[in-house]
């Protein structure tokens, strides 16, 4: 991996580069645990030590911590019945781990000299073509061949179809595209501009009340971001879920 000069190091892109700290290769291939690698641990470790000690007791009067982790499990069960129907509850697991995965990365993102993983198109596109081939099997695999209906939608006169369905088929392959793109560039966008505001703050001084009070609507907009791009990211995953099991 190229090393990052003095200046560079510096700059508001810093933040997005991966450093391996444990250099490893298997068959000849890079595996080295990086920096990325160690902010996906930590949100998993926060998520699953939230939701377990939160829910540890499971009183009848549910205390502070127990609430949240109650709302969030309503949340998105609320999600998934309004926009796939009761069919989707047995996909209730993956799609709240998704979204608690997505949320717990872009608020570790937020914390000063942390890593933020969502703002790698490596990894949101591997999350989202993880979505796409598990919604395309599941579609086949309810529908059989009668899923490639899907692209021709019902009531399109039979003299359209070759215009039709290489439009359907080219949206249906973006999907994954502009589902990882989406998270990626809001998050690498407002890090980047809270990067370059933080900076301002040390070069002009005194001066620098202005951007430091910029810093801090910022910081306040990027948390509701955070959170925007998880539901985003978790709610078009219920749509295409919806999409699979009940087509048109």
């Amino acid at each position: 991996m190229a090393q990052a000069g003095a200046g560079e190091s510096q700059g508001p892109l810093a933040q997005f580069m991966i450093q391996k700290i444990i250099p490893l290769k298997v068959g000849g291939v890079d595996v080295s645990f990086t920096n990325s690698s160690l902010a996906m641990v930590a949100a998993v470790v926060l998520v699953s030590c939230f939701l377990v000690f939160s829910m540890r007791r499971g009183a009848l009067v549910p205390g502070r911590w127990q609430i949240v982790a109650e709302m969030s499990y309503e949340f998105i069960a609320n999600m998934i019945r309004d926009n796939v129907g009761q069919e989707g509850r047995r996909y209730f697991p993956f799609i709240f781990t998704l979204f608690m995965f997505v949320f717990a990365g872009n608020i570790i993102g937020m914390i000063p000299y942390s890593f933020t993983f969502t703002s790698h198109i490596a990894v949101t596109f591997g999350l989202a073509i993880v979505v796409f081939i598990g919604v395309t099997l599941i579609g086949f695999i309810k529908n059989g061949v009668k899923f490639f209906g899907f692209f021709l939608p019902h009531g399109v006169p039979w003299f359209l179809a070759w215009l039709i369905i290489p439009i359907e088929i080219l949206s249906y392959l973006s999907r994954p595209v502009s589902l990882s793109l989406r998270l990626f560039a809001n998050m690498t966008a407002g890090h980047t501009m809270m990067k370059v505001f933080a900076g301002f703050i040390f070069l002009l001084g005194v001066a620098g009340v202005a951007p430091l009070i910029m810093v801090v609507a910022l910081t306040g907009l990027e948390l509701i971001i955070a959170f925007l791009q998880a539901y985003v990211f978790t709610i078009l995953t219920c749509v295409y879920l919806n999409d699979a099991l009940h087509m048109h």
